[in-house]
């Protein structure tokens, strides 16, 4: 097994999520600060490892106030809980370009596991002489399983915000340089 390490392109990668408002329409958001890694078996992608990062409070969904309700104690809690992680275990094939990623998701210090469904985009240099692998990532989970459980009843008698919360990732990585021995 050969495996070079990638390091995720803040700049040309995105962490996006939609949820349900007033059960009628998505709200859309994404977060702006993270970081991460692969650790890339070229090889057989299946015996690859992802890890990343994101800074809760980078949260943005266009709405300042909204904004400062997510980073309250009502949702992520960023003064206590200022991290969101997620640590694959395990990589299966689905077939061409797909693939299954799951992993443990961190939030509010809650562990859960999660399944992504995952595009390989493929692989190529750019005009600067880097190596670049991409791939999209799409998946869903409770909120309440994290303990994001604030919510109002609306008097139809649905809910202001929908428990499942949708992810797109679009995650672009370059390949780390490899120290050279002295």
């Amino acid at each position: 097994m050969t495996t070079n390490n990638w390091n995720l392109d803040t700049v040309h990668s995105g962490i996006n999520f939609s949820v349900r408002h007033m059960v009628v329409s998505k709200v859309r958001g994404r977060f702006t600060k993270f970081t991460g890694n692969v650790e890339l078996d070229e090889s057989d992608l299946t015996r690859s490892v992802v890890e990343a990062t994101i800074d809760a409070s980078s949260i943005d969904t266009g709405t300042a106030q909204r904004d400062e309700h997510l980073r309250s104690a009502d949702f992520f809690d960023i003064e206590h809980f200022p991290q969101i992680r997620f640590r694959s275990t395990g990589v299966a094939k689905v077939g061409g370009d797909r693939y299954r990623l799951t992993g443990e998701l961190s939030i509010r210090d809650v562990s859960r596991e999660i399944t992504l469904d995952v595009e390989y985009g493929g692989r190529g240099k750019d005009p600067w002489g880097n190596e670049r692998v991409g791939f999209t990532a799409t998946g869903a989970f409770d909120r309440k399983d994290f303990g994001l459980k604030w919510n109002q009843v609306l008097e139809t008698g649905g809910v202001l915000v929908s428990d499942r919360v949708e992810i797109e990732l679009e995650v672009q990585a370059v390949k780390a340089a490899v120290a050279k021995a002295a």
